[in-house]
């Protein structure tokens, strides 16, 4: 509204300064063109400047996040490297379990990510934004078209991985794979992934000799991620 206002305050302005020759008649045409004319621009001004009659609003969104690795076996935190600093590094997740084209962080100056470490078995993304938001419908209306509306002012990132993720850049998980698909590396982490599972179910049995199918079934699982984790963060210390 305030732009059809700013057009015909324009407009008027010209015609009363060109074509009205009474002098009573000019001086108010022009003064009343000219206020609509000013006061345009400066709420346009205000708008685009200080953000008059707008508001800034966070929001909150927690989303379960996958491993753009697409394997259990190799549950990645994959980033890639922006800078020095680490608080412009872009990471890289599915949103899904499987997915042809994996998400990413957006890259730009108001985009911060965080990173932490759980020990829950299950990785999110918490996602805060701040946005400029018009106060109400009147301000809404007034500055339609003018682009302002929905402005990012921030957007921080947390990601949440579980402690068996292993933090890794693109360039270095490509290398891990090529590594990781080796036929003798493949066979010599299948002994050594059976013998450290042995070890922690005899470990459990000797604790309690009682225990049931269901319990031994948890240790198995548990033991092949824990090994998992172990073996690739073993593989990544090599690359470095």
């Amino acid at each position: 509204m305030v732009i059809i206002l700013l057009i015909i305050g324009a407009i008027s302005f010209f015609l009363a300064s060109m074509f009205t020759f009474k002098p009573v008649t000019r001086i108010t045409t022009i003064l009343v063109t000219g206020i609509i004319l000013v006061g345009s621009i400066g709420l346009m001004i205000g708008n685009s400047r200080d953000h008059f009659g707008m508001h800034k609003v966070q929001t909150t969104s927690t989303q379960t996040i996958y491993s753009a690795s697409n394997s259990e076996s190799m549950p990645l935190a994959l980033y890639k490297p922006v800078g020095t600093s680490g608080k412009d590094d872009v990471y890289i997740y599915n949103s899904k379990p499987t997915q042809k084209t994996a998400q990413h962080t957006q890259a730009n100056q108001y985009t911060h990510n965080k990173v932490k470490w759980t020990n829950n078995t299950t990785a999110k993304l918490t996602t805060v934004e701040t946005r400029w938001e018009y106060k109400n419908s009147f301000y809404k209306y007034l500055y339609m078209w003018s682009g302002m509306g929905h402005t990012l002012i921030s957007r921080t990132n947390t990601f949440t991985y579980p402690k068996t993720w292993v933090k890794i850049t693109v360039d270095q998980a490509d290398s891990l794979k090529k590594q990781m698909n080796n036929t003798q590396t493949k066979t010599a982490m299948a002994t050594q992934a059976k013998q450290y599972v042995e070890t922690k179910v005899a470990a459990a049995m000797t604790k309690n000799p009682q225990m049931s199918a269901t319990d031994q079934a948890k240790i198995v699982k548990q033991a092949q991620i824990e090994f998992q984790s172990k073996a690739l963060k073993q593989a990544v210390a090599q690359l470095k």
